[in-house]
């Protein structure tokens, strides 16, 4: 009995995310006919999430579209060379194993102690975005999802004095390449119940992951509380994010506030006259 509710729980969750992800890619037109998709692969949960789920929507979907998985080796000290590339074997799909040595670059510029992480992505995102053009991609598919986007956006918040966070999709600033975030509608907890179902062979960060105190940490320490004490809160971040008033925000460029003119020219003189009347009575 415990087998197969165990097995009925692993069919929703894995309905769940394609359905979060199918809904995503359709909201956003994340992915077209005939495109090309390169989809990085970190090694971690939510990027082998991604291709997974990617992978099965893929035949069913009702366009056609090209996968191409592309993981990036940094030449970490330990990095396991023999991981990915035995994974990827097994699947039906391109993939190209990228080796630089931005690991060297990073722990020459950064001083000890200090997050590694900002100059780490810089460098990853360049060699990655150049790539995608010599292989013709026309989306790069990046393994983010929901809790990261709305970590981002606190993080931006608290640290940069600005509201954002990281879009489902984007053009580069280069304009040579459009990201994006298939998992943005995707929790974090469904991912590590994926990754623990399928058994994906995770390959850990050794380079940041093991620093401590890091600004992303205490921003997930801190809405992991907030959801604890106040569930559905992160849900309803999120929805913050989607529903965005900037008339009710103060950034003049986003609203005209200095061009706000009064239009009565709708009202009439009786409506005039009730008004004053009543302005009367209160007074």
């Amino acid at each position: 009995m415990s087998i197969r509710k165990d097995q009925l729980e692993a069919n929703k969750l894995q309905k769940r995310l394609r359905r979060n992800v199918g809904k995503a890619i359709a909201d956003y037109n994340m992915i077209e006919e005939g495109d090309r998709v390169m989809v990085c692969l970190s090694g971690g949960k939510d990027s082998y999430g991604m291709l997974d789920i990617l992978m099965n929507l893929q035949q069913s979907a009702p366009i056609s579209f090209e996968l191409v998985a592309v993981n990036l080796d940094q030449k970490q000290p330990g990095f396991p060379e023999t991981v990915l590339p035995t994974y990827l074997d097994t699947l039906d799909i391109e993939y190209h194993i990228l080796e630089k040595d931005t690991y060297s670059i990073v722990t020459s510029k950064i001083p000890e102690g200090k997050t590694y992480c900002s100059l780490c992505s810089r460098l990853r995102r360049g060699t990655l975005y150049g790539f995608a053009e010599q292989i013709g991609a026309t989306k790069v598919a990046l393994g983010h999802h929901r809790d990261d986007i709305v970590e981002t956006l606190f993080l931006n918040m608290f640290h940069q004095g600005k509201l954002k966070a990281m879009p489902p999709k984007l053009l580069a600033d280069d304009k040579k390449n459009i990201l994006i975030r298939p998992l943005a509608y995707c929790r974090e907890s469904d991912l590590v119940a994926l990754a623990e179902l399928k058994q994906f062979p995770i390959i850990p960060c050794n380079l940041c992951g093991s620093q401590d105190g890091l600004q992303r940490q205490a921003i997930k320490e801190m809405l992991v509380q907030w959801e604890r004490q106040f569930p559905g809160r992160i849900d309803n971040i999120f929805g913050a994010i989607k529903n965005v008033s900037p008339s009710q925000l103060a950034d003049t460029k986003l609203f005209d506030f200095s061009g706000l003119m009064l239009d009565r020219a709708g009202e009439s003189s009786d409506d005039l006259s009730a008004g004053s009347q009543i302005r009367a009575i209160n007074l």
